[in-house]
């Protein structure tokens, strides 16, 4: 994911689906991305990567044009969100914070 992110931060955006909606790919372990993963984030480059959904290519071809709606709406809600607000919503669990210098399980 963060590599995802640090993509995103360079433009390597895989699709810009707009309103803060980018979708990425992730290659599966000792693959390539084409077969892998694909996850949807709410980003504003430079400041903030929220991944809120995460497909298998081979599961599903693409996301909802209602989703992509949804996703619209909730980037517009999440990236315009302070750092206080950001902190509360991770300190409710409503978020999950994925450092740099952390381990991921």
């Amino acid at each position: 994911m963060r590599a995802a992110a640090a993509s995103a931060d360079q433009g390597l955006v895989d699709a810009d689906l707009g309103g803060g909606v980018i979708k990425q790919r992730i290659a599966r372990p000792g693959e390539g991305k084409s077969g892998g993963y694909r996850v949807i984030v709410l980003f504003r480059s430079g400041t903030r990567a929220v991944f809120v959904y995460g497909f298998a290519k081979n599961e599903r071809d693409n996301i909802r044009t209602d989703e992509l709606a949804k996703f619209r709406t909730l980037a517009g809600l999440i990236l315009g969100y302070s750092d206080a607000e950001i902190a509360t919503a991770v300190e409710h669990g409503e978020l999950i914070e994925v450092r740099d210098d952390q381990a991921v399980p």
